[in-house]
């Protein structure tokens, strides 16, 4: 036997002895548990792609949440029949959605239909007394339907329930103007300009009532 020979021979034994210790010593990868998940929504990836161990599959949007961006997205266009449609497939889904009546409600009134858009206001009350937003919004309507008293008593609610909200005041001024109340007008404008001085229409307002 030549000298390579043997150490062909050495070499070959010691890659043997090499192979069997590890195959008894269990520290080769198992199925199942070296590529365990740690979250349930974990996937191992392919065979093919060794470089992406793991997944999280994407978060689909539900059909609610994508009928209210279908929703939103005609309100930008002013596509106001197709934003109803959409919402008014929303409220299939879920007649006390808040989104889906607000949003209807907003609709309805851009509309001018102002006593379908008082009955989804006042349904948001039924399930959320304290939606400031919703008593404001009622108020506008009952202002057009000329329900005055039911208007202020609105208009004064979503300002107890939200006092430092300008809109609210503002809102409030132009219904007491309405109504020839100039004096407790003009004090809803100052109140409104306070908090935001922005309103500019409320800065002409408060010019105008102090003359």
């Amino acid at each position: 036997m030549s000298t390579f020979q043997l150490l062909l021979l050495v070499l070959a034994g010691a890659i043997f002895y090499l192979f069997f210790k590890q195959l008894f010593s269990g520290n080769f990868p198992k199925r199942g548990v070296d590529f365990e998940a740690k979250r349930a929504d974990e996937q191992i990836g392919g065979i093919n792609r060794p470089d992406k161990t793991f997944s999280t599959p994407a978060v689909q949007p539900t059909r609610m949440e994508q009928l209210l961006k279908m929703a939103d997205a005609a309100i930008e266009k002013e596509d106001l029949q197709e934003a109803e449609k959409a919402l008014q497939s929303a409220l299939i889904l879920d007649e006390n959605s808040i989104e889906a009546l607000q949003r209807s409600g907003y609709v309805a009134m851009q509309q001018k239909k102002y006593q379908e858009a008082k009955e989804y206001f006042e349904k948001i009350l039924s399930l959320d007394e304290s939606d400031d937003m919703a008593h404001a919004s009622l108020a506008n309507a009952l202002h057009q339907l000329g329900d005055e008293e039911g208007a202020k008593q609105h208009h004064e609610r979503a300002i107890a329930l939200d006092p430092e909200y300008a809109p609210h005041h503002f809102n409030y001024a132009n219904t007491l103007y309405d109504l020839g109340c100039k004096e407790e007008a003009l004090i809803e404008y100052k109140k409104a300009f306070a908090l935001d001085s922005e309103l500019e229409v409320a800065k002409k307002m408060i010019k105008e009532l102090s003359e």
